[in-house]
């Protein structure tokens, strides 16, 4: 008998994502998989966090652009695409939002009274073959 899942998009580091046609029928056994550790240095936990970021930035009232500094915990779960959870530490950048800059080119604040860092807690669910992203849960503290 056939796998129910075949590969529809391989990623280098380590993970297959599976196409969405071929789920297999609610009485099957088998589940999608359970949230496993990954490395934080991973580029799609980095761009995942990015995405949480820009959640972030579009939802606070903050003056200033806030960028990711570290990446403390990824976990990614393959389910109708990747979710990754991530545990990610925030800082105030130079750039104001108005001016619509690249986060890339955003330093730190090196000003004392104007440097700020937030814990954030994100779940980014990302299925790559319709480029979409959602992000139900970001959590800033």
């Amino acid at each position: 008998s056939s796998h129910p899942f075949r590969p529809l998009m391989c990623f280098t580091l380590m993970f297959c994502v599976v196409s969405v046609t071929n789920v297999p029928p609610p009485h099957s056994t088998i589940r999608p998989g359970s949230p496993v550790p990954v490395n934080t240095n991973n580029p799609g936990v980095r761009k995942a966090a990015r995405f949480g970021v820009y959640r972030y930035n579009n939802s606070s009232n903050d003056l200033f652009l806030f960028k990711e500094s570290q990446i403390k915990k990824a976990m990614v779960q393959v389910v109708r695409g990747l979710k990754y959870m991530l545990h990610v530490e925030i800082k105030r950048t130079v750039c104001e939002k108005r001016d619509h800059s690249s986060l890339d080119s955003c330093h730190f604040q090196r000003k004392k009274n104007l440097q700020r860092m937030l814990r954030c807690y994100f779940e980014v669910w990302i299925t790559p073959w319709t480029h979409k992203v959602h992000i139900p849960v970001a959590h800033c503290h």
